[in-house]
Formats: structure tokens, C-alpha cells, sequence
């Protein structure tokens, strides 16, 4: 099986804290990249290995800015389509009314990720964020009366003035509507965000991190409670509302990325497209293909698979480390887990080390420490 990442960078504005590549968006520059997309993807489709395709996640930027017959047309252009079971679309809840759930309902989307980050109208003027908390309530039901039922939202913790019960608030909120998924972040500081040069100024006072670890255990708690599957660190889902295409990531299953600033792995090397519109439209309009290959050593391969593996709730499977990477790699690595399984940041179930709710707070250390430099 295989996934395709389509990145669709135009906003109408930045975030705060946003440090992912965006351009400003122009009705004739948002449908003219559809074509890029097309021609990228028949120059390098062949990197899938012939393996069907079984997820589409379009992100961004906005995807949601794109028109759904363009959308429909990108995902009319992909191939060896007939067993795909989840085509996701990154959207704002500003960008939601009923004729849009109806297009691209039309177009093949099945799922929708949307950006709320709080259901509290004041931290999201801190964030710099186009809706209200009303305005997100308004398009999740747009979206559940439209047909789309699988609809996962972010939220985001640790904003300046947030507080405990505010942030208890936002999740209750999210919980009571009966989302199916649920993604939430540390709010973090980025280098180059207006967010981090308005720290740098003194303009307001970051969260300490005793608050932001009081925050994750609110978050891990109540969505526990309220019967979600913690299946990944910042990650929740109802049974059977698990991400596929994120959850392919971590198993590191092969996906080809398109679009400027897309990233692309087929199990062995990473590709990467320019973080430049221009420079994107320029190399795919000339032969068709923008990246550049980066092949991993075994080392960095061992690493990035300890640490997506980790992050699961499944866990990291000692016997599958030790067929991949070899019985070398298997002895570093229960070596190096061997103090946090006595310090109870990790559990063994079988071959199996996991991390437990108290490690997921040290998890950098616990991933640091069983890497190979």
C-alpha cells in the first residue's frame, strides 16, 4: 500500500505560530497549481512502486482555498485509486458552508481535518486565527449535515493567557460534539514566526512548562474518559476513527509528496521539493519533477523508525527492529531503554517497549537516548 501527500501552500493569512510554507493566495495562482500537481505527479507516480494507493491527504497552507473541481481533478489525474478508503482535506472553518461539504463531497472527499485550536474567542485573537469559537461549532454541523461524518479537529495547548480551565473547557466542547478524532499540540516557538519575535519582545509571558504538562494530563485524562484511544502522542480517535494516512507515516509506509515544500519516502531515501512557489512551478513546468533526493544512512533509518514507533500507542515490536535493522541495533537499543523501564517510562509487553503516560513527558529523552549518532 502507499499514500500521496498533496500540499496546497496559499492562505489568506498567516498564524502566529505557523512556521509551515505559505503564500499569499490569488484565485488564478490556486487553480493554475492544480496543473503543477497533474504534471508532478505523472513524472513521479512510477516512485510508488506500483503500489495501490490507499490514502490522499490534501494539507497545507488551506487547502480549503482550492476549488473542489479542482480538487476533483487532481484526484481524477491519480492512478491505481480504486481501493482508496480515506481522502482527507485540510480546511478552515471560515472556508465551510453547505455548497462547498456538497462539492467536495462530490469531488471524492470522505474526511476533513479542520484547525479550530480553541473554542475560546480570546486565545484565538492571540493565534491570529480567521473564525470564532461560534463560527467552528457552525462548521462542524455544516460538515455533519453535508455528509461528511469523519471530521477531526486540532487544538492547540499551552497558548499565552490560556489557562487549565480554559483549556478544559475547549476539549469538554470538543468531546460533547461527538467528534470522531481528535489532534492536539503544545503551542511551540518557532524560529522566524511573528509568534516567537513577539516573545522575543516581551509582548506577553509564555506558559511555564509545569503548565503545559498539566495541560497534556487534562488532555490525556478527559479524552480517555471519554472512551478515545490515545493511539498516538498527540493523537485521538473513537474506535475506527484512527488516521490512516498519518498512521501509514509511522509505520513508514511509502508516500509520494507533491506540491512545493512536499517531503516524499519510499522506505529507503527521502525526496523533497523546494519551499518556493517559483521555484516549484519553475522546475515542474520544465520537466516535471522539483526534488531532491537525500538517501539515509541505516543509522537515521533505525532512529526515525524508533521514534514514529514510539509515539504509537502500539509501540515499537523489538523482533520487527531486529529483522529490519538487525540484532546489533536490538541489543542497543534494550540497553538503552533498560532505565526507563526500571524509572516506568517505558513498558515491555512481550517484545514490545511503549511508553507510558508518565515517559510521554520525558519522551525526547527516552528517543534521544536510543538513538545511534
Amino acid at each position: 500500500m502507499a499514500g500521496i501527500y498533496v500540499h496546497i501552500p496559499f492562505c489568506k493569512k498567516k498564524c502566529i505560530y505557523c512556521d509551515f510554507f505559505s503564500v499569499g493566495a490569488s484565485p488564478e495562482n490556486v487553480e493554475a497549481y492544480a496543473d503543477l500537481i497533474i504534471k508532478e505527479y505523472e513524472a513521479r507516480r512510477e516512485e510508488l512502486g506500483g503500489e495501490a494507493v490507499r490514502t490522499v491527504y490534501f494539507g497545507g497552507g488551506t487547502p480549503s482555498l482550492m476549488s473542489p473541481r479542482s480538487l476533483a481533478r487532481i484526484l481524477g489525474s491519480f492512478r491505481d485509486m480504486e481501493s482508496v478508503g480515506e481522502v482527507t482535506l485540510e480546511v478552515n472553518p471560515d472556508d465551510v458552508t453547505p455548497d462547498f461539504v456538497r462539492d467536495i463531497r462530490e469531488a471524492g472527499i470522505n474526511r476533513v481535518s479542520m484547525g479550530v485550536q480553541s473554542f475560546d474567542d480570546a486565545e484565538l485573537r492571540f493565534l491570529m486565527r480567521r473564525h470564532d469559537a461560534r463560527g467552528a461549532e457552525m462548521a462542524v454541523d455544516c460538515l455533519r449535515n453535508g455528509g461528511i461524518e469523519n471530521v477531526s479537529i486540532d487544538l492547540i495547548y499551552g497558548i499565552p493567557g490560556q489557562t487549565v480551565a480554559s483549556w478544559e473547557r475547549s476539549l469538554r466542547k470538543a468531546i460533547g460534539m461527538g467528534l470522531p478524532h481528535l489532534s492536539s499540540y503544545c503551542l511551540t516557538y518557532e524560529e522566524g514566526t511573528l509568534l516567537t519575535r513577539k516573545r522575543d519582545k516581551g509582548e506577553f509571558e509564555p506558559l511555564t512548562d509545569e503548565e503545559c504538562v498539566a495541560m497534556y494530563d487534562c488532555l490525556a485524562s478527559e479524552m480517555r474518559k471519554a472512551g478515545y484511544e490515545h493511539y498516538e502522542i498527540s493523537n485521538f480517535a473513537l474506535p475506527g476513527f484512527r488516521s490512516r494516512h498519518n498512521s501509514a507515516y509511522w509505520n513508514f509506509t511509502p508516500y509520494l509528496g507533491l506540491g512545493a515544500s512536499a517531503h516524499s519516502f519510499d522506505g529507503r531515501c527521502r525526496r523533497y521539493n523546494p519551499s518556493s512557489l517559483r521555484g516549484y512551478r519553475e522546475r515542474i513546468e520544465q520537466d516535471g519533477v522539483a526534488c531532491e533526493i537525500e538517501q539515509e544512512s541505516v543509522n537515521e533509518l533505525y532512529n526515525e523508525w524508533v521514534m514514529t514507533r514510539l509515539r504509537t500507542s502500539d509501540g515499537m515490536s523489538l523482533n520487527d527492529l531486529q529483522s529490519r535493522f538487525g540484532e546489533e541495533k536490538r541489543s542497543y537499543a534494550e540497553k538503552a531503554a533498560a532505565s526507563y523501564l526500571r524509572a516506568g517510562d517505558l513498558k515491555k509487553e512481550a517484545d514490545v517497549l511503549s511508553l507510558t503516560d508518565r515517559g510521554v513527558m520525558v519522551s525526547d529523552a527516552v528517543f534521544r537516548d536510543l538513538f545511534i549518532v
